[in-house]
């Protein structure tokens, strides 16, 4: 009988695995909540989804408004077109529903039904980026490149339950529509600890540095900032400047940033290096004419793996580990 220690096994892969590390802070469905509080007063909410109420935290708002609330079945290009027909009648239609399946599979209806008319819908996400582990089926690596390139159309990526909480009710309030990648289940809590308050449109900087500047996103402004801590035991001073609001850019902050001289850039985002933040961030620079050393932390252009999330966060780079790995080879430390 064999007495050698077991393996410690890692996070299944599972479509709905959680991103929170062990002993992390998490607040549970921070979207469902928000979106439960914010319909108690604005009777005008709807909330619809694509067979996927539990699995984009909707069910809460079933539970609470069940009156208000729309099984669709799985039929995304109706989701989006019987959306865009309650916004036109006055409704703050909610969406919710897989990225991949949003952008993918309901692009066109997003594009003609909803945008084209600029009409006032919500579309709530989930799993956006390198977020499941169930290979190209659902991970949804390139949808900010498509929604950004949807006139009238805004792009939300938020890092924590925090950027979430704040941002359901700024999503709710701005008069258009809206594409926010969601991150569901327990949600780490971070962004509480740096005095951080969201505002649509805006870049904020969450710590300074004067060796590096992270620009980035969603779950990997949570990364960033764990490697500046990780970074500063080899003496690299970090700062990040958390870009929610991808489109539109907020420019004016990021350019201003860029132009103190002496740092590398980063600019890091769970997305494909094509179409999605680290095109918007350097067409920005060049049109400003400011031209820092800049690098890519983002995933491949290439179909992804299927296993355990921190397995492929690894692989493709995303992990805490390997972000600061390869910042000090870019510094040559």
């Amino acid at each position: 009988m064999s007495t050698a220690t077991p393996k410690k096994r890692l996070t299944t892969s599972a479509m709905i695995a959680s991103i929170a590390s062990e002993g992390q802070r998490t607040t549970a469905a921070p979207f469902g909540k928000a979106l439960v509080d914010l319909a108690r007063e604005n009777t005008r909410i709807v909330g619809m989804t694509a067979d996927l109420a539990k699995y984009t935290d909707l069910h809460l708002f079933k539970e609470a408004y069940p009156e208000r609330f729309y099984q669709m079945g799985m039929a995304e290009q109706l989701l989006m077109a019987a959306a865009g027909g309650m916004a036109k009648e006055g409704l703050v239609p909610i969406a919710t529903t897989y990225a991949v399946f949003a952008t993918r599979r309901a692009y066109d209806f997003i594009h003609q039904v909803i945008a084209e008319e600029n009409l006032n819908v919500k579309l709530v996400c989930a799993l956006p980026g390198l977020t499941s582990g169930y290979g190209p089926s659902h991970q949804a690596a390139e949808d900010v490149a498509l929604m950004r390139a949807i006139p009238n159309m805004t792009v939300l990526d938020p890092c924590d339950a925090v950027d979430i909480e704040q941002m359901t009710p700024a999503m709710i309030a701005h008069n258009g529509p809206v594409y926010m990648r969601l991150l569901r289940g327990q949600v780490p809590r971070v962004l509480d600890e740096y005095n951080y308050t969201f505002e649509l449109g805006k870049a904020k900087l969450l710590r300074g540095g004067r060796d590096v500047l992270f620009i980035s996103t969603g779950l990997l402004t949570m990364r960033a900032l764990e490697a500046a801590t990780e970074l500063q035991k080899y003496n690299v001073d970090v700062a990040v400047l958390h870009v929610p609001t991808i489109k539109p850019l907020d420019v004016e902050t990021i350019v201003a940033e860029c132009r103190k001289e002496g740092r590398l850039v980063v600019v890091a985002e769970n997305h494909t290096t094509i179409g999605g933040l680290g095109e918007a961030v350097a067409l920005a620079l060049i049109k400003a004419r400011v031209m820092p050393a800049l690098q890519q932390i983002a995933l491949p252009d290439q179909f992804l793996d299927a296993g355990a999330l921190p397995t492929l966060h690894d692989r493709y780079g995303i992990s805490t580990e390997r972000i600061t790995a390869q910042v000090k080879n870019w510094l040559g430390k």
